[in-house]
């Protein structure tokens, strides 16, 4: 984006306009990544291996969103000094979008996984892996929701479902680092210990962007 095509000063409908599309960018931006996770989803736990050119199509797509967006917020904030929530919105949209791309860039690296994964037979930690990945898919539809809605209470919330799958992380991880008597290759243990790590980083930062959304609000952390 090229600074200079803003107006030196918006009159306030257009700030206002400007700043509306800027939130329905960073909701379609949501969305993405929203596909992303589940369709890198299905490539792992469904086998579903011709999904991953799509997921990594669409992490160009996110990637393009995060940095129009930014420019966006940037050019806004400079031009225009907002006060108050409009500067909490734009200051927090910032750093929405990296907390969405970074989901993004997860999505893609499951989908990796998933290839990689595909030739060993289905081990037995996968079935609460995947209910790991359904959690974490349902906490960033929240954060998501919670953004669009601009509602506070139900942004921090979010947090408290991240307790399950920290638990999920925790439990997962000591099967698999302690599995005795492992027969054949180690390479699918390694990479299903990747998948959870992915898993409770998504999670975290689809926490991030429910904390973020109070903030907006609020304008308390």
């Amino acid at each position: 984006m090229n600074f200079q095509s803003l107006e030196p000063s918006l009159n306030k409908s257009q700030f206002k306009r400007k700043t509306k599309r800027l939130e329905q960018d960073v909701l379609r931006m949501g969305a993405l990544v929203e596909k992303s996770f589940r369709l890198s989803h299905q490539a792992l736990f469904e086998r579903q291996l011709s999904l991953v050119n799509e997921v990594t199509l669409l992490d160009k797509e996110i990637d393009r969103f995060q940095k129009h967006i930014e420019l966006e917020c940037v050019a806004l904030i400079s031009l225009e000094s907002p006060v108050a929530q409009e500067l909490r919105l734009l200051s927090a949209s910032m750093q929405l979008v990296r907390d969405l791309e970074r989901i993004g860039d997860y999505a893609k690296d499951l989908g990796e996984i998933a290839v990689k994964i595909f030739p060993y037979p289905r081990h037995s930690c996968l079935g609460e892996i995947e209910a790991m990945s359904n959690h974490a898919q349902a906490m960033l539809a929240s954060s998501l929701e919670a953004l669009a809605d601009l509602n506070a209470v139900a942004g921090k919330q979010v947090k408290q479902l991240d307790n399950t799958v920290d638990r999920a992380y925790q439990r997962i991880y000591q099967t698999l680092a302690y599995q005795k008597d492992i027969s054949g290759f180690i390479e699918p243990i390694l990479l299903m210990v990747l998948v959870i790590r992915h898993l409770e980083r998504m999670a975290d930062h689809a926490t991030n962007i429910g904390q973020r959304v109070g903030y907006i609000v609020t304008g308390t952390r």
